[in-house]
């Protein structure tokens, strides 16, 4: 007997949201390690905040709002505040009740500034490390250092040069942003700068490629299980990788010897110099006229580091395709910086929820 297609609304529901989730749902061991880690950064979040006036939206929820978009490859914040709209796993996770309304979308312009200036990003990634190393999954003597290029949010129409006097407002064209032929045009950093994002440098990465208005984020990698363990965004410049790796270099933790492995772009001689300045034997990638010798190369953890290396490419797709970083959101290398940590923090998360980890 066929059963008709009526529906009866009900007036009252009585369920729990946590009752929907399965228990083995991935989000479940991402939702502990985040609470944890965000409960460790209270006093930075008081701090933050003027003891009188309004209570605000609590910093902990935009956060793991902030997480949903990079997990789940959400376009916009706009777009971010429909899927928790209507999305109870989404609003679980938050911890957002079923008749609790969810912000406006400027909520997060407006409090932006003030996680970066609390450097919010880089104390989360520092907790989420801080986690993984409790777990026993670092390595304390190996590593690995690359870097990316970062599409700008800004086109190349904009790239104008510095000299140049302000465009005039341009005829009504329908919507469409003005004409510019820039074909046969010498343009270069030192003479040009985008009108829409002047931080952003023009860069390419390699020989017959196009150049692009870019960022350069970089990114120190442990070998043992391929966790991020620091990260930053730079101008793009042809030395900004061997500069920002220098730095991420000299805060590993410890006074022992360590190894980082690289491709050839930093097999240079003053790389290799400061690498072993700072007790670090750099396991890089030879090109002709290498600056390191058979020295380095003739142990057998070189090889190892030139396999395990090419594991920070994964960190890199990943960002640049799920974390939505392929082309940034932001105009700015702060705002930049700070999405790009979270978003590599977000990665770690995914990884150690593979791994196993899930206690709180």
């Amino acid at each position: 007997m066929r059963k008709p297609d009526y529906q009866q609304p009900r007036l009252f529901y009585s369920f729990c949201p946590e009752s929907l989730i399965p228990g083995d749902h991935p989000l479940r061991a991402v939702k502990v390690m985040v609470e944890s880690a965000l409960k460790s950064l209270n006093k930075q979040f008081t701090k933050m905040y003027s003891c009188y006036g309004r209570p605000s939206i609590p910093p902990e929820r935009l956060l793991k709002a902030l997480l949903l978009q990079i997990l789940f490859t959400i376009r916009s914040e706009r777009a971010l505040m429909e899927h928790i709209r209507f999305n109870l796993l989404y609003r679980w996770f938050v911890g957002l009740g079923l008749q609790d309304s969810v912000w406006d979308p400027s909520t997060f312009s407006k409090n932006r500034d003030r996680l970066i200036e609390a450097d919010i990003a880089v104390e989360f990634l520092k907790q989420v490390v801080a986690k993984a190393n409790e777990e026993g999954l670092l390595s304390s003597s190996h590593f690995s250092v690359d870097g990316t290029l970062l599409d700008a949010w800004a086109s190349l129409k904009s790239f104008r040069p510095k000299d140049a006097p302000p465009p005039e407002d341009p005829p009504s064209q329908q919507g469409r942003n003005e004409e510019v032929d820039f074909h046969g045009e010498k343009r270069s950093n030192d003479t040009h700068a985008s009108t829409t994002d002047p931080e952003a440098k023009l860069a390419k990465k390699g020989k017959g490629k196009e150049a692009k208005l870019s960022y350069t984020g970089h990114v120190l990698m442990e070998n043992r299980n391929g966790l991020a363990v620091s990260a930053e965004v730079t101008h793009a410049t042809g030395t900004c990788e061997r500069e920002a790796a220098i730095e991420m270099i000299e805060q590993i933790p410890g006074d022992g010897r360590v190894t980082v492995g690289a491709d050839k772009a930093y097999d240079t001689k003053n790389f290799v110099e400061q690498c072993r300045a700072n007790n670090v034997v750099p396991h890089v990638a030879q090109k002709k006229n290498s600056a390191i010798d058979a020295r380095t190369t003739r142990h057998e953890s070189y090889a190892v580091s030139l396999r395990k290396r090419k594991r920070i490419e994964e960190i890199f797709g990943w960002l640049k395709t799920v974390g939505c970083l392929r082309k940034t959101r932001h105009r700015g290398k702060s705002k930049v910086h700070w999405i790009f940590t979270f978003a590599v923090a977000a990665y770690n998360l995914v990884r150690m929820r593979n791994l196993g980890v899930c206690a709180a």
